[in-house]
Formats: C-alpha cells, structure tokens, sequence
C-alpha cells in the first residue's frame, strides 16, 4: 500500500470517528433539542445564511487577489470562485485543506492566471490568513481568561485552548519561516526528476519575491483575512439570531475564534467534523450558549458547507473535463 492511499483510508477512519463522535455528542445533548434548535432557522434564515458566507468568501478572494500584483481587480469573481471551489474540496470531500489548496490553485489557473503567480500568490495568501487568524485567536483566548476568572473553570479549559493557540502560532511560524527553504528543495527535486520544470520553480521564487516586496499588498492581504475571519464569526451570531437565540456579539465571536483555532489544528481531519461539535458543546456554556444551541448552529452551518461545497465541486469538475476536452491532443 503507497502512501497516497493510505493517506485516503486514514483521512476516512478520522471521518468515521469524528462522525461518530458528533452523532454521539448529539444524542447525549438531546436529538429534539437539537432538531427544535435547526428547524426554527427556516428556510429564508437558511438562505440568508449562506447569502452572508457568499460575502466572506468573496471578501477572501479580495484578499487573495491583494498578494497576486499585476492582475485587475475585474479577477476578483476568478479569485473569489478560486476561493470558493477551495472551501468546497476541504468542506465536503474526503481530503485535508491540502486537497482544497491544490483544487484552489487549479481554479484559479483555469480562470487565466499564470501558474507561478497563482502558487506564489497563494503561498503568500495562506500565510497573510494564518497570521490574521492568530491574531483573532488571541482574542478569543482574552474573551475565554476573562470569562473563566469570573466562573473558576480554568482549570479544566484554558490548557486545551493555550495548547491549540501554541500549535497554531507553531504552524504559523513554519509556514512563514521554511517558504523559501521549502521552494529551494523544490526546485533542486524538480532539477533532477523533471527538469523542464526548473524553470517554472524558479518563475515562482521570482514571484515571491516580488510579492514580499510590496508590502502595502501584504498588510492589506493580512487586513482583509482579519475582516473576513471576523466576518464569518459574525455570521454565525446572525444564524443563532436567525435561530431565536440571544448571545452577546463580543462572546459569540471569541468562541468562533478558538472553535476556528481548534479546526485548523485538528486539520487532518476533513473539516473538522466531531471536533467542532465538541467545541461547541465544551466552549458554548463559558460563553452563555447552552450545548443544545451549540450543535444546531454546529449542524446548520454544516448544512451551509454541503449546500455551497457540493455544487462548487460540481461546477469545478466540469470545468475541469471541459478544460481537458479543449486541451490539443499529445504529439505521439
């Protein structure tokens, strides 16, 4: 068995399991309750929820196009579609954000950016978001001491959350860090496996380079991921309104901070299932959202990533076989 494969067996055991667990975490909180939670968003509040997550994702495609110089605000559909198809590979198919990056990158190609600049642009987009979604954590972990000092639950909680905020500054450092360390081993593998390719490694440094230089791009980058992170924290406060629960907005966005916090740690496991419905149920209460409230909005916004992820993933596909039947046949 080669190691691709036995990434996709392991990335469904982690599936199962985090299925399992959040059938289980459901069952414990009381499947009525919950079910009474979901039913009361109907369908406008449901529309109006993924109308909101529709603005996000084009806020992340903003930012995305922020880091790719020399391309014309008229791509932004192209990066935000870019964007979209990304979420809906790491939302709904069996792969980790890895996967979602590459369909991301491949979406963005076929809308008629250059490949260096795509990888390039996406290396320096993905490091702008997990700096903005560091600084968002810590927030949520200001919200969280606070909370827990006037309710003597520390103990039990803040060591699992400063663990989570530790491993995603560790991410975030490694990613920063081993950029150009990572492109030079690249290139050297590319050198001696595929050496046509060197120059397309190289192209890509070259690009880096250049986006790194235009610093105004990159805060701008960082600002728009710090809106969008806060953005979709927002969202949910309008799903649990939408839903008849009343939750302070400022409690409501440090717990989307550190459930988004414990998402990206737990990254090899497709979406997070299982450890977000757990978040919830162990976080919500500090904050004033009780567990049943906590896992109808957990599942409404999995419903959300299925209704959007699905036919983003459709769509994609077929413009990929269309891309393939357009391409000129191989010379023999």
């Amino acid at each position: 068995m080669n190691r691709a494969t036995m990434v996709k067996y392991l990335a469904l055991i982690l599936t199962a399991i985090g299925l399992a667990a959040a059938i289980w975490l459901v069952g414990q909180t009381g499947f009525a309750q919950v079910a009474a939670g979901i039913s009361r968003i109907g369908m406008i509040g449901f529309l109006v929820f993924m109308a909101w997550s529709g603005l996000c994702l084009t806020v992340l495609g903003a930012a995305w196009l922020a880091v790719a110089p020399g391309i014309s605000r008229a791509q932004l559909g192209t990066f935000a579609w870019a964007r979209t198809a990304r979420e809906g590979a790491t939302d709904v198919l069996p792969f980790s954000q890895f996967g979602g990056l590459v369909i991301g990158a491949r979406t963005a190609i076929a809308g008629g950016i250059r490949s260096s600049l795509v990888y390039a642009s996406l290396i320096a987009d993905q490091t702008t978001e997990l700096a903005a979604q560091l600084a968002f954590t810590l927030f949520g972990v200001a919200m969280l001491a606070t909370a827990l000092s006037s309710n003597g639950q520390g103990p039990d909680v803040l060591p699992m959350v400063l663990g989570g905020t530790g491993v995603l500054a560790a991410i975030m450092a490694a990613f920063a860090f081993a950029q150009r360390p990572m492109l030079t081993m690249a290139q050297g593998l590319a050198g001696r496996l595929l050496p046509g390719s060197v120059a397309t490694m190289a192209a890509l440094t070259v690009e880096l380079d250049a986006i790194y230089r235009l610093r105004g791009r990159v805060i701008l980058a960082f600002l728009l991921h710090l809106v969008a992170w806060v953005f979709a924290a927002f969202g949910a406060w309008v799903a649990l309104w939408l839903m008849g629960f009343q939750l302070r907005v400022s409690a409501l966005l440090a717990l989307e901070a550190l459930i988004f916090t414990l998402r990206t740690v737990a990254f090899a496991i497709p979406g997070g299932i299982g450890v977000q419905e757990a978040a919830y149920v162990l976080l919500g209460p500090i904050f004033g959202l009780s567990p049943s409230a906590g896992l109808a909005l957990s599942l409404v916004k999995r419903a959300r990533d299925i209704s959007i992820g699905i036919p983003a993933m459709l769509v994609w596909q077929a413009q990929e076989v269309r891309r393939l039947r357009q391409a000129p046949p191989a010379e023999s």
